[in-house]
């Protein structure tokens, strides 16, 4: 099967990046990328398959946060790009203050009488909705504060650090076969084991990582 193609305008919100073996950039080599936002402008991502030298638990610790969810403890923490390594970023199923307040998190409890928020406003102070509704992502600690706690999105990925690029620089990489483009799906993320995803990613095309070897990556 065939990778996505790449016309002179399209859209790649809410797909994967798959590193083609040509791009042999130390940061990026066997990468799977989750886009976040693309537009003319550029375009934003978190890799998804790259852990850091940290885990959940001690992610917490750094920000005086005490962890309770089990599941989560010893779930690596990622490497999600070259931009803004020491700062959080937070991948998780769409919360919004209505869901929220229902869930009873601290600071987001609805007085009696008071009117309901909108369905869709977002439960935390900094959140960027991924179009099509299926993702949010969110830098503010209020987050990991609801997520400490056990309340908060049950799916979570959490990463340091981000991908970007400028205007027209993501689609010259793709049109020399740095990347591979498909649709993405949830289950790599948030089901999948983190050395797993890169193959994973792959065989949403019918491609395994031998097959790359002499592919131009695009039909």
């Amino acid at each position: 099967m065939a990778a996505d193609s790449a016309p002179s305008s399209f859209n790649l919100t809410h797909h994967f990046l798959i590193a083609m073996p040509g791009l042999r950039d130390e940061t990026f080599a066997r990468s799977v990328i989750y886009l976040c936002e693309h537009s003319e402008r550029g375009a934003l991502g978190l890799m998804i398959n790259k852990p850091s030298e940290i885990n959940m638990r001690h992610l917490f610790d750094k920000v005086d946060l005490s962890l309770r969810r089990d599941d989560l403890t010893d779930a690596p923490v990622l490497q999600g790009g070259p931009v803004q390594t020491e700062r959080g970023f937070v991948l998780h199923e769409p919360m919004s203050v209505r869901a929220a307040s229902a869930e009873g998190e601290a600071g987001i409890v609805l007085e009696e009488g008071e009117a309901d928020p909108p369905e869709n406003e977002p439960a935390y102070a900094s959140t960027m909705a991924v179009p099509g509704g299926l993702l949010e992502m969110t830098t503010s600690k209020d987050v990991l504060e609801a997520i400490a706690t056990g309340a908060g999105p049950r799916r979570v990925l959490v990463t340091l650090g981000y991908a970007s690029w400028g205007e027209g620089q993501l689609e010259s990489e793709i049109a020399e076969n740095s990347w591979l483009t498909v649709g993405a799906d949830l289950s790599v993320i948030f089901d999948t084991p983190v050395g797993e995803r890169y193959e994973r990613a792959l065989s949403l095309l019918g491609l395994q990582p031998w097959m790359l070897l002499s592919e131009a990556g695009h039909a």
